[in-house]
């Protein structure tokens, strides 16, 4: 049977065109899948009984099952793990901010990248997902919001769940045009952020799409040296090339770029570091989000002091640089990348 989660109205139309369906009932399918809940046709009942009995018999309507879900203690995040027909599973989290209900995304089962402070890279990457399995991660999360929180939504959302979402580039950005349409979740490109450990190529490929969308990119390290000892990716996309790529991005896009920077005790967060990071950001349209690392066991990497962490956000600042710490959310249900996914594994 051929899984029809996941297509655009053309798509669908295209499918549906041997069933002499009107292109109209395409965009019925598609909200009743994207925006209702559907997850078969016997659903969707302004379509004949006839017709939803002839549809199911040739095309089904692929969505991941909810293999593991933890809740916060304080009740504002709240972490999946999302099974694809194929047992492959990624993690996915809800955030509910002041400002609306965020949510980070996975776009690769896994990861490769190697990077030494993240849980994701623990067993490498399984496979790529297409631009349905990441669509279904919002949709998941989107229709448990509207029946458990009063018709809640989704309003914003980060990809920066397991993978390299550049690494996956014709996947995520089919999906970042899907996820824009009125047939599923209206989503504007400037209520999106993209998280990248620094493919160039595709940074400036990215900067002509024409999606207004915010850009993050994994910096950690302020020198080649330290950041290709963090990231390995730093010798193939050396640090000079990735800061350039991301000053073309915000001069194409006029928005802001963010430089995450996870603080490893005695590693990253000293005074020269510091130094280094304020002359490395100066005069770029840029802010540096700080993030006391989340300590993975396997990985013998500590979190610096409270003391430490807010010398650091102060040396930037006093040195004009824009700054935040970021504040932590699910510390309690593992809601660092790769974390639960990992325990799975495991077990």
């Amino acid at each position: 049977m051929k899984d029809i989660f996941g297509m655009t109205l053309a798509e669908l139309q295209e499918v549906l065109a041997p069933y002499r369906v009107q292109k109209f009932r395409a965009k019925q399918i598609a909200e009743w899948m994207y925006q209702r809940g559907a997850k078969d046709f016997a659903a969707m009942t302004n379509l004949s009984k006839s017709l939803r009995e002839e549809l199911a018999k040739q095309l089904n309507i692929g969505r991941p099952r909810i293999k593991d879900r933890l809740d916060s203690k304080d009740e504002r995040t709240t972490k999946f793990l999302l099974e694809y027909a194929d047992g492959t599973a990624v993690e996915t989290v809800l955030m509910r901010q002041p400002y609306g209900n965020s949510i980070c995304v996975s776009t690769q089962a896994g990861c490769n990248m190697g990077c030494a402070f993240c849980a994701s890279t623990l067993h490498g990457m399984a496979r790529d997902l297409t631009k349905g399995e990441i669509l279904a991660q919002a949709v998941t999360i989107n229709d448990m919001l509207r029946e458990e929180e009063n018709g809640a939504k989704v309003d914003t959302m980060v990809i920066m769940g397991s993978g390299e979402p550049l690494m996956n580039y014709e996947n995520v950005i089919a999906f970042l045009r899907l996820i824009h349409e009125d047939y599923t979740l209206g989503m504007g490109y400037r209520n999106i952020t993209l998280s990248t450990s620094g493919i160039v190529p595709h940074m400036y490929k990215l900067a002509e799409e024409g999606m207004p969308i915010s850009l993050s990119v994994s910096l950690h390290a302020p020198n080649q040296e330290l950041r290709s000892q963090i990231m390995p990716i730093n010798r193939k996309y050396p640090l000079a090339d990735v800061i350039a790529a991301a000053k073309h991005y915000a001069d194409t896009t006029k928005r802001r770029v963010t430089y995450e920077y996870i603080l490893i005790d005695q590693l990253n967060d000293g005074e020269q570091q510091a130094r280094e990071l304020s002359a490395l950001l100066k005069g770029q349209l840029a802010s540096v989000n700080l993030i006391p690392i989340n300590p993975v066991v396997e990985r013998n990497l500590l979190r610096p002091s409270k003391a430490r962490i807010d010398w650091f956000e102060k040396y930037l600042a006093d040195h004009h640089v824009n700054v935040t710490v970021r504040r932590e959310m699910g510390t309690d249900i593992q809601a660092a990348c790769g974390q639960l996914r990992n325990k799975h594994l495991q077990d």
